[in-house]
């Protein structure tokens, strides 16, 4: 006999398109069993895998500070793509460089569909975190066709709302997708002796002038200077130099490893 909170993961995986062969070989489970469960007259709740943005009364999902992280890494280096057996897609792409990035954005897109699987796919330079289910465009709604930079992105209510209440982790999903954290250095001349002075600072850089916002915006509401930088590039550059600042951003985020 198998509980319900088996049946109900095994019923979950079901429906997010997988054949009965595929859920039966990663559960060990039985596909008389898995089919007896979905045939069964009075078949059991999928409670267990519905998603909050989709139930009568909508609400946030649940591990709200890893849901902020993780959206700030989907702004950044994230993509939500249609599968051709029904069902979508989340991948985050993770350089190689930084494993701990790699498990955490693992975590945080475990915790926020903990009945969806999560895997990597090696690519040259980096891993794909990618988890399948069928509400990843409702938790994030800033899906769809073309690049993100084309197109307008902005929060939605109960997202700034998230934002609002874990700005931290946001920022962090932001610069671990498309921020960094390096030690910049000059040569000053004090009493007639030349001496070599290093300090730290951040950079964000994005194509996208609403994303570039949205993180100001939130760098602004924890007390956080910044300023553009001048470049020729198309990308927005938005770097964090004073002191005191940096030593906020260390304590909170920290350089990627």
């Amino acid at each position: 006999m198998y509980d319900r909170a088996t049946r109900e993961r095994v019923l979950a995986l079901v429906t997010q398109g997988r054949s009965l062969n595929s859920v039966s070989k990663q559960t060990g489970i039985s596909r008389y069993a898995i089919r007896s469960w979905q045939t069964r007259i009075q078949p059991l709740p999928r409670t267990a895998a519905a998603c909050s943005r989709c139930e009568r009364e909508p609400r946030p999902p649940g591990a709200l500070s890893s849901y902020a992280y993780l959206l700030g890494l989907y702004l950044g280096d994230g993509c939500i793509s249609r599968q051709p057996r029904g069902g979508y897609a989340l991948r985050i792409a993770c350089a190689d460089a930084w494993p701990g990035l790699i498990s955490a954005c693992r975590e945080a897109m475990q915790a926020v569909r903990p009945m969806n699987s999560v895997c990597t796919v090696q690519k040259q330079g980096c891993v794909m975190v990618t988890s399948s289910s069928q509400h990843w465009p409702c938790l994030f709604p800033q899906h769809g066709p073309g690049k993100k930079h084309e197109r307008r992105i902005a929060l939605e209510g109960w997202q700034q709302a998230i934002v609002d209440d874990h700005p931290w982790e946001f920022i962090r999903g932001l610069v671990h997708s498309d921020g960094c954290r390096i030690t910049n250095w000059t040569v000053r001349t004090v009493g007639g002796e030349r001496k070599r002075y290093e300090y730290p600072r951040y950079f964000f850089t994005n194509t996208s002038p609403d994303i570039v916002r949205l993180y100001t915006d939130t760098l602004d509401k924890v007390g956080v200077a910044w300023k553009p930088t001048r470049q020729s590039r198309k990308a927005e550059n938005i770097s964090v130099a004073q002191r005191g600042s940096v030593a906020l951003m260390d304590q909170h985020i920290g350089p990627k490893h």
